[in-house]
């Protein structure tokens, strides 16, 4: 019987250990979509505890400790960082099975070197350790991404954001990059007319313009646009239900435009047409600067309005979908490709039942041109788990090509969470591993070493160029 998470986790046969501590488990970290924030960096916080490190924004906690009775005052309430920690080391071995548990102890030897599994037991050693060790210089928020040779992290940024922590990090001479990346979501939003509004208003005190037609608005976003490139931004990155692709006419989206200034409600039609113009323009104009598109596509998000009432957005109220997405994904694809304005693009998908759908989508628009230029992004979200993650990559293996996949990401706001790079290189050197011990695959371990490489790291530097 193996021990838990021994140095061959997840690595169930010699061949998977040869590929992963040879080919894949030294190799830097791209992390090309996170939702760190560039203040903490550039800061370089030092964190007090482990619960403002590793709780503090961490949904997917807090809906297993919801899930196990935990009154909401330990899980976003007033109760102090120690008490939260506690209530969270109470639900933790009530997570077996879920990859929280891989991802809590992972985590805990990675960074603090603690094999102990966490439990009420071990809660007061284990944070009284950890805050000793959050205290030294080395466990500083930079210290905690050069532990993990994290090379770039690409943060999540609002097209009217200022970008000044960005522009302070690139005037140092650090070890690793961070890079902006363009999330224009809230500016494409119609479904509440009243907070679009809002936003028209603050990007016209960004852009210190008059916002008066769609024409205007298109001028101002396009000069954050040029911004963001202007500071080291390639990467666009879209938080959808589904892609919206309807018909539409430039006569008919200023006509839309002005019933939103006038704070007038849209019908369906009109806020779909809407959605559909400004994602065909942020995409042409991403195909102008060569960057990198991703949507991130299915998620149905606050669920719970009472909940989201109590405490907002991104605090666990969100599930998968069942939205229909394969006509309007191609239909969208197919006019930019049309054009010849189809720039490099990653499609995520949050249900699974999705997988085969968006594997063949991708090779619809693989032109050649680029290696992998339309990329099925790595299990994301409920996905980014074992289970999760085997699946996506079956999926591309059978109807695409998984040697050109450009690896995993951390979608995560905890600077802990880098080891779930490591968890993905594991699963994919398993998987090659098992293959060649059936004799699906032939032993040749230099090749197939290369590959793994490929997939872990060299990909994603060719791929996004950084």
């Amino acid at each position: 019987m193996k021990a838990f998470l021994d140095d061959n986790f997840l690595l169930n046969s010699k061949t998977a250990e040869t590929l992963y501590h040879q080919f894949s488990k030294s190799l830097p970290i791209i992390d090309y979509h996170n939702h760190l924030i560039p203040e903490q960096i550039v800061n370089d916080t030092q964190f007090e505890n482990i619960s403002q490190v590793w709780l503090n924004g961490d949904h997917y906690k807090w809906r297993a400790m919801r899930a196990n009775g935990v009154n909401e005052k330990y899980i976003t309430g007033d109760a102090s960082d120690k008490e939260k920690f506690l209530k969270w080391a109470e639900t933790v071995p009530y997570t077996l099975r879920n990859p929280l548990y891989h991802w809590t102890h992972l985590e805990l030897q990675r960074y603090f070197g603690i094999k102990d599994l966490l439990s009420p037991k071990t809660a007061e050693k284990i944070y009284e350790e950890t805050a000793a060790k959050l205290a030294e210089p080395g466990y500083s928020v930079r210290g905690l991404l050069k532990m993990m040779n994290v090379e770039v992290v690409c943060t999540t940024d609002d097209p009217i954001d200022s970008l000044n922590f960005h522009q302070q990090f690139a005037q140092e001479n650090e070890s690793f990059k961070m890079l902006p990346a363009f999330r224009p979501d809230k500016a494409m939003n119609a479904d509440d007319v009243e907070a679009l509004n809002t936003y028209i208003d603050q990007v016209e005190a960004v852009t210190n313009t008059s916002i008066g037609s769609y024409a205007a608005y298109l001028d101002a976003l396009k000069t954050r646009h040029d911004f963001f490139a202007e500071n080291g931004c390639s990467v666009s990155d879209h938080g959808l239900e589904q892609i919206y692709a309807e018909d539409y006419t430039d006569q008919e989206i200023a006509l839309i435009f002005e019933k939103i200034r006038a704070k007038q409600v849209l019908t369906l039609s009109e806020n779909l047409k809407f959605k559909s113009a400004m994602l065909v323009q942020f995409a042409e104009w991403d195909h102008e600067k060569g960057w990198v598109q991703q949507y991130h596509l299915g998620a149905l998000r606050n669920n719970n309005a009472r909940m989201l009432r109590l405490n907002g957005p991104d605090t666990g109220w969100d599930s998968i979908g069942d939205f229909s997405q394969a006509r309007a994904l191609s239909k969208f694809l197919n006019r930019l490709d049309n054009q010849d304005k189809l720039t490099k693009t990653i499609l995520y998908n949050l249900n699974p039942a999705d997988n085969e759908l968006i594997a063949t989508m991708i090779g619809n628009f693989n032109d050649g041109s680029i290696k992998g230029k339309i990329q099925f992004g790595s299990a994301w979200w409920f996905l980014d788990q074992k289970d999760g993650m085997t699946k996506q990559l079956n999926a591309l293996s059978n109807m695409g090509l998984l040697s050109r996949l450009v690896g995993m990401l951390t979608d995560s706001r905890s600077f802990l969470s880098f080891p779930r790079h490591e968890y993905f290189r594991r699963l994919v050197c398993d998987i090659f591993g098992e293959d060649v011990e059936k004799g699906e695959l032939p032993n040749d371990i230099e090749w197939i070493g290369e590959m793994v490489s490929d997939i872990s790291y060299h990909n994603a530097k060719e791929y996004f160029n950084f």
